[in-house]
């Protein structure tokens, strides 16, 4: 079975590009916008106040199906996850992207000058399409006037220990389906650490799980990856570990034994698993 978190299809309607792989009433080809905003949320339903399943950052393609009461129904090019978008947060397809955010996050400002007015905070790994220069500062397509230093060009990674990435994101709030530097959960941190050095990663706990090489307990090492049912934690060492995690409501740092015993004590169990990535 196709996984629906991963496939464009409903019942009533399906991308042209499945037809024939699985069933529906009718099938279109979806139209490509992308992410105006910081951070755009991708939801259950076309809800506001729906569950949201993940985040699209600012640049991110999002391939569009359906739309709904404001909201369109498509599916993200980062990772393939398919949900609900609000319209207002999506803009038409502009230039491919130059550069991404290579900082945990940083202000694109009204004007080539750290005194004017700041026009949004841009988070790692937010796509930037770089259009002039004046100085030390870049100016992006549809944002405002970066600090060039804290952009890398497209394909070349901004870090290469996805560990220290991890810890650079201490203390930030919880927040399910987040992906953002101001709010995350835990396979939004892994992903958004990971894809700092260059590496590619799905999107929820259990997509890890099988995605990643396992390693025994007895040979793990910094960056690798511990497993919960439902949750996931980096390796800063042998015996500890950092995580987004819904105990501290934050990015935390915390003893790996510590934490082995306290989530088995609420009834989660023990690790289900180690990964390398």
């Amino acid at each position: 079975m196709m996984d629906p978190r991963l496939t464009l299809a409903r019942p009533d309607l399906a991308d042209a590009a499945l037809q024939g792989v699985v069933a529906a009433e009718r099938y279109d080809a979806p139209k490509a916008w992308q992410v105006a905003v910081p951070a755009a949320a991708l939801r259950k339903a076309p809800d506001a106040d729906a569950e949201q399943w993940t985040q699209l950052l600012f640049g991110e393609r999002f391939s569009v199906l359906d739309v709904k009461d404001g909201f369109a129904w498509g599916q993200g090019a980062r990772d393939g996850y398919v949900g609900w978008v609000a319209q207002a947060d999506l803009a038409p397809l502009g230039e491919p992207a130059t550069h991404q955010v290579a900082v945990l996050r940083t202000y694109a400002f009204s004007e080539a000058n750290i005194k004017s007015r700041p026009e949004g905070l841009y988070s790692l790994g937010a796509l930037v399409t770089v259009e002039a220069r004046e100085g030390r500062f870049a100016r992006g397509a549809g944002t405002g006037w970066f600090i060039e230093a804290h952009l890398a060009p497209i394909g070349l990674a901004s870090a290469v220990d996805p560990a220290e990435v991890a810890q650079g994101f201490l203390g930030a709030p919880y927040q399910w389906g987040g992906r953002e530097s101001l709010g995350l959960d835990c396979s939004g941190l892994v992903q958004q650490a990971l894809a700092a050095t260059g590496q590619a990663v799905p999107r929820d706990t259990d997509m890890q799980f099988s995605f990643f090489q396992p390693i025994d307990e007895a040979d793990r090492r910094r960056g690798d990856l511990v497993f919960w049912k439902g949750h996931v934690a980096i390796l800063l060492d042998r015996d500890t570990i950092v995580h987004a995690n819904a105990h501290h409501m934050a990015v935390a740092i915390e003893p790996l034994a510590e934490a082995v015993a306290r989530i088995d004590a609420a009834g989660v169990g023990r690790p289900t698993g180690w990964r390398r990535p």
